[in-house]
């Protein structure tokens, strides 16, 4: 029994389990009540979002400040998807879905081509994967969607409509946040030259930009469906319990297991030292890169998981100042600590949504972004490296390696067979 305790990853599920069990009876029971659950969605949302910008700053070492951007891009677009699909048009299901699909083959054929190359410009790199993701897309809406857009509308409706809702909302989420990590790497490519702090800005201008899109979605962009501006309703509200469990999971194991791996000792070593890490032969750009993209897509889908829990989106919900939130989060749980970033990301919305907006008066919301400065600024001064600094629970930490065996008195005193002269 004891040694069954001690393997991490049985702990882990097994608590893991308990926990999805537990919510779940509360909520069959009436016990939490929409209002509750809905804090309960937010704090896994936004830990979501700020575990992929702690894959970013605290692991990769790029400040960034583009995560709402992708998080913006992500709920808009599954529920773009779920909109239209209630009301009888798969298009957007088929673009987004298909269109990502072609983009990233063509992108990959763009980068298997450059690679036969030493020394390509940026800008051209740039230009030929930004061309070969506009011409995914064109494609998808061109020729795909006429071809088998009603015919996959009608296999799906076919099915009963419970396991059809569950199928459409899981490639909303995937394409959702697939969309957001295609546009993360267009991104990536130029701005991930600039150093740390030139790359931050331009990571905030990106958000304010894609901000500044869905002012105008139906002016701009072709979206009249989202309404600009005065914000989308009429998302399907289909986002539960278990679709929030389950991506939340899905997001730590990945991360963890990214980070144990290979390519995450590369991530790592780039934060420690760039250069050195160069010398030693990583591609740096295509680390950085990584880690953005993966960042970006557990944005995209906290986004969807978030869109279609409020069944409501506003610009101003990824405006700004609340673009700053994840960074505030991964600051307070500690840079480079997943579990800092999970105790930290669910404390804050039930603090700050949960409690605070029950008990204090109205109106106590514009105080925040007086107190926020003032809390961040005593951290770095008392406590730098945050509440967990790089702690982790067992579960979530690197394995060490097995020690090595000594060899016995023995075996130093009697030479190998091979060493014994005839």
């Amino acid at each position: 029994m004891r040694q069954f305790l001690r393997n991490t990853n049985v702990t882990f599920l097994a608590g893991a389990g308990l926990v999805f069990i537990i919510v779940q009876a509360l909520i069959n029971l009436g016990i939490l009540n929409p209002y509750w659950q809905g804090v309960i969605f937010w704090g896994a949302a936004i830990t979501m979002v700020s575990l992929g910008l702690n894959l970013i700053y605290g692991f990769n070492g790029q400040f960034s400040l583009g995560q709402y951007g992708f998080y913006a891009i992500g709920a808009y677009a599954s529920a773009d998807i779920t909109y239209r699909w209630v009301r009888n048009d798969p298009s957007a299901l088929v673009v987004v879905i298909f269109g990502s699909i072609l983009a990233l083959i063509f992108m990959l054929g763009v980068n298997a081509f450059l690679r036969r190359f030493y020394g390509v410009f940026t800008p051209t790199k740039f230009l030929l994967n930004f061309l070969a993701a506009v011409l995914g897309f064109f494609l998808a809406v061109r020729f795909v969607n006429p071809a088998i857009g009603q015919s996959l509308y009608q296999a799906l409706n076919g099915l009963p409509s419970g396991i059809s809702q569950q199928i459409v909302f899981f490639l909303a989420l995937v394409g959702g946040a697939t969309l957001a990590g295609i546009v993360s790497y267009l991104l990536g490519i130029p701005v991930l030259e600039l150093g740390s702090d030139y790359f931050g800005i331009a990571t905030l201008g990106f958000t304010i930009i894609v901000k500044v899109l869905l002012d105008n979605t139906d002016t701009i962009l072709p979206f009249p469906e989202m309404k600009g501006a005065r914000g989308m309703v009429g998302i399907p509200k289909w986002t539960t319990w278990p679709w929030v469990f389950f991506s939340f999971i899905a997001v730590v194991l990945v991360m963890r297991n990214l980070l144990h791996s290979s390519t995450g000792r590369a991530i790592l070593s780039v934060r420690e030292d760039e250069r050195a890490a160069e010398l030693m032969g990583i591609d740096t750009t295509s680390q950085k890169i990584m880690a953005f993209v993966v960042g970006s897509v557990f944005a995209g889908l906290a986004g969807g998981i978030r869109a279609h829990d409020l069944a409501f989106l506003h610009p101003t919900t990824f405006g700004f100042l609340p673009s700053f939130n994840p960074l505030i989060i991964i600051v307070f749980g500690g840079l480079g600590s997943m579990t800092g970033t999970i105790i930290t990301g669910f404390f804050w919305i039930f603090l700050l949504e949960g409690v605070l907006r029950l008990y204090l008066p109205e109106g106590f919301e514009t105080w925040r972004f007086v107190i926020y400065p003032i809390v961040l600024l005593l951290m770095m001064l008392l406590r730098p490296q945050g509440l967990m600094g790089r702690y982790e629970i067992a579960f979530l930490r690197r394995p060490l390696p097995p020690p090595k065996k000594e060899p016995s008195l023995a075996q130093k005193l009697i030479p190998e067979a091979g060493e014994v002269k005839a």
